[in-house]
């Protein structure tokens, strides 16, 4: 797939563009990338960098990173895909503005989108517009019950089984391996800690089975209560792992949460319930 800032960048062909933030690539997302493919012409995507409700000083959790988002785009089949940086001048832009600069510059003769989409200054430009401007514009279906709103709000509860019916694949935490404590080797089960962005979601406290790195990961997500901890650690342990991962970035898939963090009257009781959580992760089922 080519990412390109601008339509300026690419050849000026005809193209099916579909339109939107797509933070999750969620199936929602997919139906909409589908039924610009569909259509047979270059599947292309504008999408935004950063996140508008973001830029606009709101707080929004993504669940994915910007990294991974184009990662999910390209596997999703798009040909190339514009991000257009949510700056004040793009802001500015009335809808023909946008249109004209991001879309006819692109050659695009399809333009796909939820029913809802809304885009210009003030949001003021939305589907029939487009028509109004010549474009062929069609709807994609939706998908009942799936937004990046609700599998947020499925990540608050823990319930990563239903984030992945949404998202159509298991929920990511996406990060880079950075020193921590060191502690979980002195057990038997050493960890890597996860630094992640910020402003991306993560799932209720608790110890989840996973995987990363085509092997099992039984997950621990909170402040190690044990250990009188009061700052959020994400801590995979990979299931028969041999090497060095500090520094590097490292993806890993939630399948299902096991357990709440829990405080210990002894590390000897700790050790017995992580060689549990570790069984349990090795007979997980991945959710889609």
């Amino acid at each position: 797939m080519k990412v390109v800032s601008t339509p300026a960048e690419v050849e000026r062909v005809p193209r099916a563009v579909a339109i939107g933030t797509f933070d999750g690539v969620h199936r929602g997302h997919r139906a909409v990338i589908d039924a610009a493919a569909r259509t047979g012409l270059a599947t292309t995507v504008v999408t935004f960098d950063p996140h508008p409700r973001v830029a606009l000083g709101n707080r929004v959790e993504l669940l994915t990173t910007f990294q991974r988002r184009l990662e999910l785009l390209a596997g999703a089949g798009v040909e190339m895909t514009v991000v257009a940086a949510f700056t004040p001048e793009l802001q500015a832009l009335t809808p023909e503005q946008f249109a004209e600069n991001y879309l006819r510059a692109l050659g695009a003769e399809v333009v796909v989108a939820g029913e809802d989409f809304r885009f210009g200054n003030r949001r003021a430009g939305d589907l029939p517009l487009l028509e109004r401007l010549g474009f062929e514009v069609r709807v994609a279906p939706e998908v009942d019950g799936v937004s990046s709103t609700a599998i947020r709000s499925a990540l608050v509860e823990g319930d990563v089984i239903a984030a992945a019916e949404m998202l159509g694949r298991p929920f990511e935490l996406d990060g880079t391996v950075v020193k921590g404590d060191q502690r979980g080797g002195t057990l038997g089960y050493p960890t890597a800690n996860l630094a992640v962005e910020p402003l991306l979601a993560v799932p209720q406290f608790g110890i989840y089975a996973g995987a990363a790195l085509d092997h099992r990961a039984a997950v621990s997500i909170g402040t190690n209560p044990h250990y009188g901890g009061t700052e959020r650690r994400i801590e995979p342990y990979l299931v028969d792992f041999e090497g060095d991962l500090y520094g590097k970035r490292l993806v890993v898939e939630l399948w299902a949460r096991l357990r709440d963090e829990a405080m210990f009257d002894s590390e000897e009781e700790l050790v017995v319930q992580i060689a549990r959580d570790v069984d349990e992760t090795r007979r997980a089922k991945r959710p889609v």
